[in-house]
């Protein structure tokens, strides 16, 4: 139990030959948002289970299980500030739930063992918005989405080794299901005093059901040489389905990988790898429809060609530092037809990705470099830390690279741990990131659709030419435990970002309220107007940083 959480776990053996695991877990961060005076109270459950069974000697069953929910809305908070206004305004309502459910057979063979598994996962989403500029009960709806994705899985692979070899083959297969009844303002129409269109209207309204297969196939084999010192791996790979125009063709989507590792001596490995990976579109994508045809059938799958290499260094046992490079090259990857610009920059807000024409002919490279070091806790004391210099760009509709969202050029996350006496422990977190890449607002688009959709509207022209201020930010936690007959109790402190650092934000773009905060300011004193022509265009900054201390425990018996 903490301030923002209660879990519980438990597991045992239920005979000589089953064992479970059941674990829940259910948030109070309303209660804690509420305190901060915050208008958003999210909520959530999840859950997880486990059992084993051993059939006999050579049998084993596994049944598996994981589930949320998520219920996201609002409150009312004390104090209204132009921050807490947005957010009521901008952000819509989110009711979420998803599972995932297993079994899995695993059967001992001559020289290795065979794996069955079938599963069922699903994610059921919902998302609603009211327009901004209204109040009361006779808001007009600007998002209302209602979408659930289901898949059924069944794999089959088996593992052998045999004369130094190790190879494995196998088939999968996949029954998809996916819904999306979805209303959504994307631009609202605006007439100016003459009644003429200043502002077409642009809007989502459609039903879409997918009802679609998806197959695959894959092999690798591996072996050492070299008196065991030189080690290779080769793969292959291809994925199908029933959908797209292309899906059933398995040549689309053939996947060679190839694995190196040498050892140098007892001490130093080099290692190398490259492989081709081919990705379905989301579901969204595939799902867009206009006057009943799905406009994105033609969609290709996302292809990527990694490449990465590095060394490993263990100077003692619990000692490990690594050393590694990367490239990735993107292709076939969805540019949106109507914003021009790559999927891989959209998704910073609270929405569905894809509900939109796409075209994959888009391109993206990544690349860069990652120092990583580890000290085993032997003693008292463990650590990690680990700098990775990344850059990351896709191409706009007209094949210009610029940065993309995850752009972050530097990273750091160190870890510390220390176990002091009589139970006592220390942790440390640390993390930092570079600048975020941003995109400044397109101020008269703003204007005249923030009365309707509550929020500013991206020029897009400038994608991401701009940066947020580096993020950084420590946390600490003490605990101390008490052995107890049959009990441990442990009582631990946990203090986020210790130093208050400032959490860089994106702009945020509003009109300023009255006086009395019964509604927006304008310029002539009048009601405002649809296209916010008479409003006081404000732009909010988005960096505050706060000290989040929590106080809990955790009883184990």
């Amino acid at each position: 139990m903490s301030g923002s959480e209660f879990a519980t776990t438990l597991e045992g053996p239920i005979s000589s030959k089953t064992t479970y695991l059941v674990s829940a877990r259910r948030s109070y961060l309303q209660f804690l948002f509420k305190l901060l005076d915050l208008p958003i109270r999210p909520s959530y459950w999840d859950f997880q289970y486990k059992v084993d069974h051993k059939l006999n000697d050579k049998t084993s069953i596994s049944l598996i299980g994981v589930g949320a929910i998520d219920d996201f809305s609002f409150g009312v908070p004390r104090e209204s500030t132009p921050e807490n206004e947005y957010i009521l305004r901008s952000v819509p309502y989110i009711n979420q739930w998803n599972y995932t459910t297993g079994v899995a057979v695993k059967r001992l063979i001559n020289d290795g063992f065979v794996n069955l598994a079938l599963s069922r996962n699903a994610f059921d989403n919902g998302l609603t918005k009211y327009e901004a500029a209204e109040e009361g009960e006779n808001r007009a709806l600007t998002l209302n989405s209602s979408s659930r994705e289901t898949e059924n899985r069944l794999r089959l692979d088996v593992n052998k080794y045999k004369n130094g070899w190790r190879y494995a083959y196998g088939v999968s297969g996949q029954y998809v299901q996916f819904t999306n009844d979805i209303y959504s303002v994307i631009r609202k129409e605006l007439r100016d005093e003459q009644n003429n269109v200043v502002q077409p209207g642009i809007i989502l309204d459609y039903d879409t059901r997918l009802d679609f297969f998806r197959y695959g196939a894959f092999g690798q084999v591996s072996r050492s040489v070299l008196n065991e010192k030189l080690g290779l791996s080769l793969g292959v790979r291809t994925d199908l389905n029933s959908f797209t125009d292309e899906g059933n063709n398995p040549l689309k989507t053939l996947s060679p990988r190839l694995a190196i590792s040498y050892l140098i001596h007892d001490k130093w490995t080099i290692n190398g790898s490259s492989g081709l990976y081919y990705k379905l579109p989301a579901y969204t994508v595939l799902g867009y429809q206009e006057k009943g045809i799905y406009l994105n059938k033609q969609a290709d799958y996302t292809r990527s060609l990694h490449y990465v290499l590095g060394t490993e260094f263990l100077p003692r046992q619990d000692l490990r530092f690594t050393l590694e490079g990367f490239y990735k090259d993107y292709s076939n990857y969805p540019i949106s037809i109507r914003d021009g610009i790559s999927l891989a920059n959209q998704g910073g807000d609270f929405g569905a990705i894809g509900n939109e024409a796409v075209s994959t002919t888009g391109k993206g490279r990544a690349y860069g470099a990652e120092i990583y070091l580890q000290k085993k806790l032997t003693g008292t004391v463990f650590s990690v830390v680990s700098y990775t210099y990344v850059v990351s760009e896709f191409a706009v509709l007209d094949g210009r690279y610029v940065s993309s969202a995850w752009d972050y050029r530097h990273l750091v996350s160190g870890l510390l741990g220390k176990k002091l006496p009589r139970n006592w422990e220390f942790g440390a977190k640390y993390r930092y990131a570079g600048g975020a890449p941003s995109t400044p607002f397109d101020l008269e688009a703003s204007r005249r659709n923030y009365a309707s959709l509550g929020v500013g509207i991206l020029d897009y022209s400038r994608l991401n030419t701009e940066r947020l201020q580096s993020f950084s930010q420590l946390d600490v936690r003490i605990d101390k435990k008490w052995n107890l007959n049959r009990i441990t109790l442990d009582l631990f402190l946990d203090i986020a970002n210790v130093l208050v650092s400032n959490t860089p934000g994106f702009d945020r773009y509003t009109f300023q309220r009255n006086e009395e905060n019964t509604g927006f300011a304008t310029t002539d004193g009048n009601e405002l107007r649809p296209d916010g022509s008479n409003a006081i265009p404000v732009v909010l900054k988005n960096n505050d940083g706060n000290l989040v201390p929590t106080l809990g425990f955790i009883v184990e018996f």
